[in-house]
């Protein structure tokens, strides 16, 4: 191997449709040989995949994806990149809470409910129900997408990490999530 500052080096990235999936080809170059040409330093495939989970929630709460996200990485056969997770909506969130202790969700919610109560005279978009407008605030505290580091075939999670779809609605939903996983 070779360790050069990336000022001294270029990168030609060439992208492959194979199966449904992205390849990606990156050769990097010296920009300084003694014939002043550039010369290949190494190459490997970088691949991207696209999933969705579909997740029907029965309410506001904590709902663990975590199994399904870890099966798909493990099976996607990329072994070191990164996992990017993005919900599509604006009434329900993603995130990483511990996954141990059933209390800490009972408690999330408990902090909610109490930060953003259902029914707040504050809030003029009530259109959809009083817990509309506190579901858009929720989103908007927490997170709609998140990235994870993937390590020797899996998602790098802490030891009590899990994966959560957080519903902030009281009513039961269809709730999409996008996962794009990018590496080698």
């Amino acid at each position: 191997m070779v360790r050069m500052d990336y000022r001294d080096c270029l990168l030609l990235l060439r992208r492959f449709e194979v199966g449904g999936s992205s390849l990606f080809f990156a050769v990097a170059f010296s920009r300084y040989t003694s014939s002043h040409q550039a010369k290949p330093l190494g190459s490997h495939f970088m691949q991207q995949q696209h999933h969705q989970i579909i997740k029907h929630t029965n309410g506001r709460r904590l709902y663990d994806i975590t199994p399904a996200v870890t099966r798909w990485v493990e099976g996607s056969g990329i072994r070191q990149g990164l996992l990017t997770m993005y919900i599509q909506h604006t009434s329900a969130s993603i995130l990483i809470n511990e996954n141990y202790d059933s209390d800490v969700l009972v408690d999330m919610e408990s902090f909610f409910e109490r930060l953003v109560p259902d029914g707040d005279a504050l809030f003029i978009h009530t259109a959809e129900g009083p817990d509309d407008m506190p579901a858009h605030v929720r989103s908007a505290l927490t997170q709609t997408s998140i990235s994870i580091p993937v390590m020797d075939g899996k998602a790098a999670l802490g030891t009590w990490q899990g994966i959560f779809l957080y519903e902030h609605r009281r009513m039961s939903h269809t709730r999409k999530v996008l996962l794009h996983l990018i590496g080698e």
